[in-house]
């Protein structure tokens, strides 16, 4: 039996998360799923260019397919909490896959119907297996230690940052030997194989559909998603999740904005290398200290630190310095986004845990379109600096308004 003292606590590695029992296996089958979506977005916007020889379409498909994917993963994490991952899982990957399939086949060749390409994006998008969420789940049940857990949430995301850079890799490797459609394909192929090795996995073998939240709330109570929201933690953590995405989401285009300013197009990978190397760095020594302040303590400070960082890199005087701020920015985006799923999964009960990480990460994915779309609108009317300042209020308030909530909880005032 595990000794109760905090030592024990303090000296797991990520080398211990993994030997956890089934966790490899799990977090791997989970992996190969989620790298289809490392790949998918551009293999897509690359096949329906090829197919229909326009740019417009090609962005309207993937505007389809991003809306409907990132706004209803809530509703698709509901019905893995409401019947399970072993029977939500593999109709919804089934579905989506076929789908993809679809998609690669009707954009195999050029003279594809753009309607025709619209319509399978909107139903694909629709049925995206919720595969991030669902491993952030079973990490708490195979993980008990909440600061076990941490390594774990840390671990997890790093990982899948590995894996949004590594699948455009791939698909440049694809497009080199075959149409464009086939990174398509291999998307589908991915996450159909990777959700069936999932649920085929003991850690989820073991696990059903949890007690449902709504029985406890009764038959007049609110829906569950305003339910959910209302949990003062919870929406803490979808808001900061939210003012990352979208300074994220503004980074993308205000580092090409300071470069191209200073004849310098080519120096754009490096500041966003330095910035996903930083966030890498950044979430696997955060996960491995045993923090003595608690999660919704260390969350707005979090949130500061990378508002902070938005401000100084409009003030950088050169490209150099912006991939040194762009590298310290980045040390911050992965244990505020540890941190927030940490908050969504302590602050539900046991039949809402998926639900409440979807709506983190939908608020990640809201955020970073939402912040792309406002400094789309700015970055041609006011320096980059003014910009890189605007993109970092949202984060100041936000880590404000987030202490300022957490003081009152820690003072026994509570707010609906």
């Amino acid at each position: 039996m595990l000794s109760p003292s905090p030592v024990p606590s303090r000296t797991p590695s990520y080398a211990t998360v993994l030997r956890t029992r089934h966790a490899a296996r799990t977090f791997g089958a989970a992996l190969l799923g989620r790298l289809s979506y490392g790949m998918v977005s551009l293999s897509l916007m690359l096949a329906v260019n090829a197919a229909t020889g326009s740019y417009s379409v090609a962005g309207a498909v993937m505007a389809l397919f991003g809306a409907t994917s990132v706004f209803l993963s809530p509703a698709r994490a509901a019905l893995i909490d409401r019947y399970g991952p072993r029977r939500a899982l593999p109709p919804m990957a089934g579905l989506y896959a076929a789908l993809l399939a679809a998609l690669a086949y009707a954009t195999w060749r050029p003279g594809a119907s753009p309607f025709l390409l619209g319509a399978l994006a909107v139903t694909a998008g629709a049925c995206t297996p919720p595969l991030g969420p669902v491993m952030r789940t079973l990490w708490s049940g195979l993980v008990a230690d909440r600061k076990l857990l941490q390594r774990a949430y840390s671990l997890d995301g790093v990982a899948e940052e590995l894996l949004f850079v590594t699948g455009p890799l791939l698909v440049g490797v694809a497009v080199r030997f075959a149409s464009p459609a086939a990174g398509v394909a291999i998307s589908a192929a991915l996450v159909f194989v990777g959700t069936l090795a999932l649920v085929s996995s003991p850690a989820v073998r073991g696990t059903g559909a949890a007690p449902s939240d709504d029985k406890a709330a009764g038959p007049d109570a609110p829906p569950v998603e305003q339910r959910l929201l209302g949990i003062v933690g919870l929406r803490h953590a979808v808001l900061v999740a939210a003012v990352v995405g979208l300074c994220l989401g503004a980074l993308d285009l205000l580092v090409v904005a300071f470069t191209e300013q200073r004849h310098q197009g080519a120096a754009v990978s490096w500041v966003l290398a330095a910035l996903s190397a930083g966030s890498a760095i950044g979430g696997l020594a955060y996960g491995a200290v045993s923090w003595r302040a608690s999660n919704r303590v260390r969350l707005p400070l979090l949130a500061a630190g990378l508002g902070a960082a938005m401000v100084g890199a409009g003030l950088s005087p050169n490209v150099y310095v912006l991939v040194a701020v762009a590298a310290v920015a980045g040390l911050f985006v992965a244990p505020a986004l540890t941190t927030a799923y940490l908050i969504a999964d302590e602050s539900v009960g046991a039949g809402s845990r998926t639900q409440a990480g979807a709506w983190v990460n939908t608020a990640i994915n809201a955020g970073s379109s939402a912040g792309t779309a406002v400094v789309g609108l700015l970055v041609d009317r006011l320096p980059p600096a003014v910009c890189f300042a605007v993109a970092a209020v949202p984060a100041l308030l936000c880590a404000a308004t987030v202490a300022r909530g957490g003081s009152k909880q820690r003072a026994g005032v509570s707010r609906p």
